[in-house]
């Protein structure tokens, strides 16, 4: 027997991305539907959707351990644990806690010091943002709209990572709010918030800038009145492992720069 797992399934994708970018891609065999970074992996067997498996395939898979992603796959972590396959559940909501996710996924396969290198790569990097941000004129007011019906505002990472990019989210007093429902807000309360940018990623569908722009009363919105309304990929910013710490966050910056600076 390994000292360490050798065939891994991921049944969201930032472990995927964290495996591979440690090296260690060649341990997974089963991978989320959804998985689209690196494009290798699409080659796995896909195994899983955000809340269903195929458990069946991960059976044939004969994996040694399996890495799920918070309470929305618990349900599918306790019927694996149930046939007795080791799962490792995350449940990482903050910047901090993904570049802990990282460090543990490390530790789990024998590569912790490459992982704390990777972390601590990354953390310079937020770092290094952060300081080029701050030397912006100002720091523009920012809606990040995570679904579009009903209206959920940003989770924790994500408006995190507008404050790295140099914006001032709207709704600061949400971000720990864990669960979409608890982040729902009006729209009116975003009339009243009146952001310079909205930048919109809807999980599973694109996003449709005209839909943003005709709700009742935003036409009022500096953001609406510029122009100011975006997309980022859900894949790069809504997926809490390494894209949304690199691409994502610099996506993010390019549109406050965009923003302050026109």
């Amino acid at each position: 027997m390994s000292r360490y797992p050798t065939r891994i399934v991921c049944l969201t994708e930032e472990t995927t991305e964290t495996l591979y970018l440690l090296g260690e891609g060649d341990r997974v065999v089963g991978v989320s539907g959804y998985t689209v970074r690196p494009p290798e992996a699409r080659r796995k067997a896909r195994v899983s959707a955000f809340i269903s498996a195929r458990f069946d395939k991960i059976q044939a898979l004969n994996p040694d351990l399996i890495l799920a992603f918070s309470d929305l796959q618990a349900d599918i972590a306790a019927k694996l644990i149930r046939c007795g396959y080791p799962v490792v559940t995350f449940n990482q909501r903050s910047v901090a806690e993904i570049l802990q996710m990282i460090r543990i996924v490390g530790g789990l396969i024998g590569c912790g010091g490459k992982a704390d290198a990777m972390a601590s790569g990354l953390e310079a990097e937020l770092e290094n943002l952060r300081k080029e941000a701050s030397r912006l004129p100002r720091r523009p007011r920012v809606f990040f709209e995570e679904w579009d019906d009903p209206l959920i505002s940003g989770i924790q990472w994500v408006e995190e990572l507008v404050e790295i990019a140099g914006g001032e989210p709207i709704f600061p007093e949400l971000r720990h709010a864990k669960l979409g429902k608890d982040r729902i807000v009006g729209i009116d309360a975003v009339v009243q918030r009146n952001p310079e940018l909205i930048v919109a990623s809807w999980c599973g569908k694109p996003v449709r800038r005209e839909r943003i722009s005709v709700r009742p009363g935003w036409d009022g919105i500096a953001a609406v009145r510029a122009g100011h309304i975006y997309e980022i990929k859900s894949a790069y910013i809504l997926q809490p492992g390494p894209a949304a710490l690199t691409e994502g966050v610099r996506q993010l910056h390019e549109l406050v720069t965009h923003v302050v600076t026109r």
